[in-house]
């Protein structure tokens, strides 16, 4: 097989980490939707999520300083949404209501939960020690909720430029883990 050079500015889109999520926050009683596909899964328990946010966005100083989010996971349904959330700031737009999605109170946090979302998990800062370096937080998962009637979650993968994969197949095979 001939294999040619890539360019380093494309890599990503060989490893993308995962689903594209929004991620909510909320301080002094407004809260905010960002879209994320930088995050990895650090642990199994507790469930630990490193995630890269950008010093640059209105929900990057608000993690900073309430220490919580919600990571909603969104299905293929929303992607104008979820392109939409990505493509505006939240210091100049209630996203919420611009992009037509629903707070709903989480249990754990003062972030909201996106109600149109298959999955949202609560999170807590777990660990500051490289935001200054990398903008990377560790996120501890504190309560998770799932939509039990979708079976097959068709979930956004983002390869960069404005391209997306959809999750769609499973694979299932014996596994000696939990």
């Amino acid at each position: 097989m001939a294999k040619r050079s890539f360019p380093l500015s494309r890599v990503y889109g060989l490893l993308e980490p995962g689903p594209v999520v929004l991620v909510t926050t909320a301080r002094k009683g407004r809260a905010n939707i960002m879209t994320m596909s930088w995050h990895t899964m650090m642990e199994f328990e507790p469930p630990l999520v490193g995630c890269v946010i950008s010093g640059r966005n209105a929900s990057f100083d608000v993690l900073r300083a309430t220490k919580e989010c919600v990571i909603n996971i969104p299905t293929r349904e929303w992607v104008k949404q979820v392109v939409g959330v990505g493509n505006c700031s939240g210091c100049t737009v209630d996203k919420f209501v611009k992009f037509g999605l629903t707070p709903v109170p989480a249990a754990e946090v003062a972030a909201p939960l996106i109600g149109e979302c298959y999955a949202n998990l609560e999170c807590r800062v777990a660990d500051t020690r490289l935001v200054n370096r990398y903008n990377f937080f560790v996120l501890e998962v504190v309560q998770a909720w799932v939509d039990a009637a979708i079976k097959q979650p068709q979930t956004l993968h983002h390869r960069g430029n404005g391209v997306f994969a959809v999750a769609s197949e499973t694979v299932k095979l014996r596994s000696a883990m939990k």
